[in-house]
């Protein structure tokens, strides 16, 4: 746990902050996981746009949580970094 996890698990423990991070918290690791993947291939965002075809302001756009990406635009992500793309219910 780093400590952006440790601070969120301290504030967590405000009602309010807890309830607005429950409406986040998916958006919030997707957008860790991508960009962990993405530094763990070595790539930078510009590499991954070339790989995918997403423009690099999009990539940005994803990576900063300013928006959230289609089905469709994980997929070409996943590929780009030689992943599989995996939808869990849990």
């Amino acid at each position: 746990m780093d400590a952006l996890d440790r601070s969120i698990e301290k504030y967590k423990k405000n009602k309010k902050f807890k309830k607005e991070w429950d409406k986040s918290e998916f958006e919030y690791n997707l957008t860790r996981m991508i960009i962990k993947s993405r530094l763990d291939a070595k790539m930078t965002q510009t590499e991954l746009s070339k790989q995918t075809g997403i423009r690099q302001s999009n990539i940005s756009r994803i990576e900063n949580g300013d928006c959230l990406p289609s089905l469709d635009t994980l997929m070409l992500i996943a590929k780009g970094l030689n992943k599989k793309l995996t939808v869990n219910f849990t």
